[in-house]
């Protein structure tokens, strides 16, 4: 006690000291508390931070008692603060040895009020982390924080306690963490929500549907230049598949085998031309061959090689056997299934009809 009955004048300092103390035994005992430490003298740096003291330094049942608790904020006074669904609990340091014990409650916002607010931010947020950084358009700005309206609670919907001797209606530890929930919203905005029992996922979900609504209008305005792979089949008469990366076997050469080629003895060139002679491939054609006879023949080719084929065979397969191209391959399949030769086993493999 000081002088004339008058408590003795602890400066800034003592008071940091003891919080601190106190602090580190607090520690010792639970390492899950959550002080509120504060760099340099703002308690508030962000949108939900300065709001939320903003929102509450402007009742008038408020503003007359709330700043007792600025000092006790900034000297790390507020030990632990915990935010659970609609509540807050803090230990506060005051003038006695033991901390005083605080409590919080807050309801949940307004069903109608909520409903009005998730109206009024469709299609203006993006997405969750603008909210949170409280990067949203000005117009949002004034809704959220329209005072008995917006997502703001009224000194209706808060209701404190404190362990504390002081028995005036709003004593320095509970607004000491009436400002320590500003300070934690800094670093956690999304606890706000948490606090008033909302769902902040509501209030993007609406402008996430509008622009998909905007995305699908758009894509169904193809261009008529486009067509789809299954139009071009039909128009063509051809059937589009994934292209089949075909690796080429490399032969090797026997051993012992000379890199040069052999003149061929004249014993070696008769047995070559019997060879020839005996077994011609009945495949090929002679170049000199008019274009219907080889087409002809290209066709009963390709058509043979498919006939063939009971487990069927694709486009690759056909172009391994016989060195055409692919353009050439489907158009002879195209033919041979309009006469009913051919059909499709599924996309890209025929067999025979």
């Amino acid at each position: 006690m000081g002088h004339w009955g008058y408590p003795r004048y602890v400066s800034v300092a003592e008071k940091q000291a003891k919080a601190a103390r106190k602090l580190k035994q607090l520690r010792k005992k639970n390492s899950d508390i959550k002080p509120i430490l504060l760099e340099g003298r703002a308690i508030a740096r962000t949108w939900w931070g300065k709001s939320w003291n903003l929102n509450l330094e402007r009742y008038a049942d408020y503003s007359n008692r709330i700043g007792r608790g600025r000092s006790y904020v900034r000297h790390g006074a507020v030990l632990d603060l915990q935010i659970d669904s609609g509540k807050v609990e803090a230990l506060v340091q005051g003038t006695r040895s033991k901390p005083y014990s605080v409590v919080i409650k807050i309801k949940a916002v307004n069903k109608m009020i909520w409903k009005d607010l998730k109206a009024a931010c469709e299609g203006k947020l993006d997405s969750l982390q603008e909210l949170l950084a409280g990067k949203f358009p000005k117009a949002l700005d004034e809704i959220f924080m329209a005072q008995g309206k917006g997502l703001f609670p009224s000194p209706k919907e808060i209701d404190f306690s404190c362990s504390c001797p002081d028995w005036a209606y709003m004593c320095k530890h509970v607004a000491a963490t009436l400002y320590g929930i500003g300070a934690r919203l800094d670093n956690d905005p999304s606890l706000f929500f948490k606090l008033r029992n909302a769902k902040m996922k509501d209030l993007v979900t609406q402008a996430v549907e509008d622009k998909t609504r905007k995305l699908l209008k758009k894509a169904e305005k193809k261009p008529t230049r486009v067509i789809a792979e299954s139009d071009l089949a039909d128009v063509f008469g051809i059937d589009i598949e994934e292209p089949v990366v075909v690796k080429k076997k490399r032969v090797k050469a026997p051993k012992g085998a000379s890199r040069r080629t052999k003149s061929l003895t004249p014993a070696s060139k008769k047995a070559k031309a019997g060879a020839t002679t005996a077994k011609p491939a009945a495949k090929t054609l002679p170049k000199k061959a008019s274009p219907k006879i080889r087409d002809r023949s290209l066709f009963d080719t390709v058509a043979g090689i498919i006939k063939r084929s009971t487990k069927g065979i694709t486009v690759a397969g056909i172009r391994e056997k016989t060195g055409l191209d692919d353009k050439q391959i489907r158009n002879i399949i195209c033919k041979a299934k309009k006469q009913g030769r051919i059909k499709s086993l599924k996309r890209g493999v025929y067999i025979p009809a």
